[in-house]
Formats: structure tokens, sequence, C-alpha cells
């Protein structure tokens, strides 16, 4: 009798430690994606992934065509710009809810952190670290599309399609204000529009005028008429999503977008910083010079 329950202790604990390994071994579904312009070389890739900070395989890699870049771009951006190849990429990992937008961006040339956060949030992508990469500058008006379809796949849930293309929209207006105020200016009064759609969707288009001078005034921004117009196109095309939950993505990353733009303040007072100290030093060994008469 003893030795048949010492067998079956034994044979219990071979199975557990197998159950154990087998657990060990099974691999936890993948929360990161790694979504590639087709038309890059295998160097290029290289050099994307580099800019990622991931090796190649730690995340599930995923192409997209210059064609399904169109899908989202057509009507928004010029042709010219969209070009004919697939070059901006992304790396997209889901973060814990709750945890808001990590963005970065690495030679993208028009588009930067806080307008891919803002857009994102209409689209409804949220909780997410994202880098936008390409292996030399782009526009990167594309990425959006590689977000896209890295989250659908990650969650196994579709995008609205139109908040898909209103976020394609916003970023577009966005890019071009901020060309002419500032990334986080234009940033700034689009999202303060955003919060007020329940109000916009009972005003015309002369009062929603009269609001985006308003909101623009409070940063001391100074519009013209066709900005305006663009202004309230993007209005107009987001009260047609669910205006409650844009309303709430919106103001979950108020924070991100704060923290972006104290970053940027911060640094750009260290750089005047050390432009002061440089002159001083400058001026210092001029007077030297004219005192010892070099």
């Amino acid at each position: 009798m003893k030795k048949m329950i010492s067998f079956i202790l034994i044979l219990t604990m071979v199975l557990s430690m197998g159950a154990v390994a087998y657990a060990d071994t099974t691999e936890e579904p993948t929360q990161s994606r790694a979504v590639i312009g087709a038309d890059l070389t295998e160097e290029q890739v290289a050099a994307v992934y580099n800019l990622f900070g991931v090796k190649r395989g730690d995340a599930v890699e995923l192409k997209v065509t210059n064609a399904e870049e169109r899908e989202y771009l057509e009507g928004y951006v010029d042709s010219a710009i969209i070009g004919t190849r697939s070059i901006s990429c992304v790396y997209v990992e889901l973060l814990g809810e709750g945890a808001g937008m990590d963005v970065t961006t690495s030679n993208i040339t028009w588009c930067t952190a806080e307008m891919y956060i803002s857009a994102l949030a209409t689209a409804g992508v949220t909780d997410a670290k994202v880098v936008v990469a390409a292996p030399f500058e782009v526009s990167g008006t594309a990425a959006l599309t590689g977000v896209y379809k890295a989250y659908e796949d990650m969650t196994g849930k579709k995008l609205d399609d139109l908040a898909k293309l209103v976020s394609t929209q916003e970023l577009t207006i966005t890019g071009e204000l901020a060309n002419e105020i500032g990334s986080m200016d234009s940033t700034a009064i689009v999202n303060d529009l955003k919060l007020m759609l329940t109000e916009t969707q009972n005003m015309s288009d002369e009062e929603i005028k009269q609001q985006i001078v308003q909101i623009a005034g409070r940063y001391n921004v100074s519009l013209t008429d066709k900005q305006i117009q663009q202004l309230i196109s993007l209005c107009r095309s987001l009260e047609g999503l669910d205006t409650e939950s844009l309303r709430a993505r919106v103001e979950e990353v108020q924070s991100t977008l704060q923290k972006v733009s104290d970053a940027k303040t911060q640094v750009v007072g260290f750089v005047e910083q050390v432009k002061k100290v440089v002159t001083s030093i400058k001026s210092f060994f001029e007077k030297i010079g004219d005192i010892i008469g070099l």
C-alpha cells in the first residue's frame, strides 16, 4: 500500500512538473507589431528597426502598401506628397489601460508627436507606445495607416472607418496649420474644438467661425480665412463621430500633450541657456583679445 501511495505521489509530481514546463514554453500572445513600408530594401528595414530600438523578430511584422496608404490619404493630402512608394514605418506596442499614449518620431519632417497623439485619439487608438520612423526623411502623413493596421491586428477590433478618415483629415489640417503657427498651438486649437462638438452641432458655420477666432485668440494666434474654413470643415467631419466617446479620448490625451509641451519648453529653454553661455564666453575672449592687442 505504501509503495502504491509513493508511486501515485511521484506520478503526480512528474505530471505537475510537465505542466509547468509546458506553461513555461507557451508564449504569451504578442502585444507589439512592426509595420514596414512595402517598398523598403532589406538594408532600409534593418535601419528602421534600429530606430525602433527593437530587434527584428521581437514583434510580429506586417507590411503596408502605397495603395493602403492612399485609401485614407487621397482627398486630404496632395498626390505628390503621397508618392508612389510606401516608406513610413511604425512600431506599436499596447500598454495597460490608462497608460496613455507614448509617441516618438525619427526622420519624420512634417508630423510631430503631439499631432499623431491627437489624430490617433480621433481614430480610437489609446494606451499605446508608437514609434514612427523612416530610413530617410519623409513627411510622415502615411504613418497613420500603419498604426491602424497594427492596432486592429493586435486588438482584433476594427476601428471605425469614418474615424480613420477624419483622423487623417485632422493630421493634414493640423500639419498645414503647424507650418504657420507651430505644432503645439495648432494641436491645441483642434483639441479645443473637439471638446465643444456637442455645441457646434447646433451652430451655423458663421457661429463656429466666431468660436474658432476666440479659441485662436487664447493662444495669441491669428488665422487666415482659408485656415478657418479648414477648421470648420474638420469640425463638421468630427461631428459625424460619436462625440461623447471622442470627448472622453481627447480628455485622456490632454495630460500627455501637456507633458510633450513641457518637455519641448524645457529643451528650448536649455538651448537658449547654452546660447547665452556661448555668447558670454565669446564676448569674454573678444575682450581679452582687445586687451592684449590680438
